[in-house]
């Protein structure tokens, strides 16, 4: 019989050293070594009515492979991941286990919750380093399906079709599928070969994917339904375009959304010299946001300008309480305006302000050309060097402010 793990505190991650992280994109948590996983397996309790399950979006039985883990059983804990969860590499990586099934975990009452997380990372990679069968085609049932998209909706809808039978057909609109997992998600947190290994799981089991087709221009869907005799079409287009921000100055030069700059980041290594699409270099950047794309544009643009990010980063000619970092969801309407004031002249505050109806103080510099938050339009001088093909949100902003110096011609 397997003794419980009786320990308040989860195994740590073993990871990257701050030190050689900060200067690559290499996947910064390594995973669990078999030890650790085995270890960790044994603080799960076996809950009968199994709380941890009643968070799990795909209701993963969770203390049934767990305790398969405990054993040393790892694929056969695989397997009863697998039968509800279509990406167990990628789940185990970048969902948010805190907010899901751990949050519900018995040992997180006392203690830290078992790392659910980290057992299903170590167990999906384990099963792809020592499992080289291939999946099984299914008998198929006659009928036709195509799938817009081939980002994680996508492709779970795809694999689970085409182990029902379905002669399933994805589409992608970019040049390579994976959708958000592959342009969102940075390799440090998400290695794209963990992706392509997903895609060609599909392709083994007969799901053939269609890249550079953009549903509705290159073909409609009636055009699938009509011609091609799809019986149904599933619409997993994803949430690929920003929300902008209707505040002074997004448009100029340096302005990236998250999604411009993730997408050049992963998809296109901007970051690299000979890019064909390249990124500003700044030595100063501004991350304007705090959630997960936040945190990842900064990490992102650490390694690739080699420079100062983050709150601390925010121009030295600003002053008063004109640089506070600000969450790039819409502000909440008040009765009143409240801009609250700096502590200190030489930091920005990190209040987050909920209420920006009007913005009235100015730079130094800002003050002299006559442009202020307020000012419906930026002076002429900065008219001069905003691009028109620039993003219109400031989620990812490269320093370049409204007082900023116009480029020599």
């Amino acid at each position: 019989m397997i003794m419980a793990n009786m320990s308040l505190t989860k195994n740590p991650m073993p990871s990257q050293d701050p030190n050689v992280r900060n200067k690559n994109f290499d996947e910064v948590a390594l995973g669990y070594t078999e030890e650790q996983a085995l270890d960790e397996a044994q603080r799960c309790l076996g809950c009968k009515n199994k709380p941890c399950m009643t968070g799990c979006p795909v209701m993963v039985h969770i203390p049934e492979f767990i305790a398969e883990v405990a054993k040393g059983h790892f694929e056969e804990a695989y397997q009863i991941i697998s039968n509800t969860s279509a990406l167990p590499a990628v789940c185990g990586r970048v969902c948010p286990q805190e907010s899901q099934c751990e949050k519900y975990c018995v040992r997180g009452k006392k203690g830290e919750p078992v790392a659910i997380g980290r057992l299903e990372r170590f167990v999906a990679d384990w099963h792809n380093s020592h499992t080289c069968d291939l999946p099984p085609r299914p008998q198929p049932n006659g009928h036709k399906v195509a799938v817009v998209g081939s980002g994680p909706a996508g492709l779970t809808c795809a694999g689970d079709l085409a182990r029902k039978g379905y002669d399933v057909t994805v589409f992608e609109a970019l040049h390579l599928a994976g959708g958000v997992l592959v342009y969102g998600i940075p390799e440090f947190r998400l290695p794209k070969a963990i992706v392509q290994k997903e895609v060609d799981g599909l392709k083994e089991m007969g799901v053939p994917i269609a890249t550079d087709t953009v549903i509705g221009r290159t073909i409609s869907i009636d055009e699938l339904m009509e011609e091609h005799g799809f019986e149904a079409v599933f619409i997993g287009s994803g949430a690929g375009l920003p929300m902008f921000m209707d505040i002074p100055g997004v448009n100029y030069r340096g302005v990236y959304s998250a999604n411009e700059f993730l997408t050049r980041i992963n998809l296109m290594k901007a970051y690299l010299p000979d890019s064909d699409t390249p990124i500003q270099h700044p030595k100063r950047v501004a991350v304007v946001g705090g959630g997960n794309v936040a945190m990842e544009d900064a990490r992102c643009g650490k390694p690739s300008t080699g420079h100062q990010l983050g709150p601390s980063a925010w121009g030295r000619g600003c002053t008063s309480s004109t640089a506070a970092a600000w969450r790039s969801s819409p502000p909440v309407k008040k009765r009143w305006s409240t801009l609250r004031k700096r502590v200190s002249s030489s930091r920005p505050s990190t209040t987050l302000w909920r209420s920006l109806l009007t913005r009235t103080t100015t730079s130094t510099r800002s003050a002299a050309s006559g442009w202020s938050w307020a000012s419906p339009m930026p002076p002429a001088a900065a008219v001069r060097w905003r691009s028109p093909a620039a993003s219109s949100i400031s989620t990812w902003t490269a320093s370049s402010w409204p007082w900023a110096p116009a480029p020599t011609p």
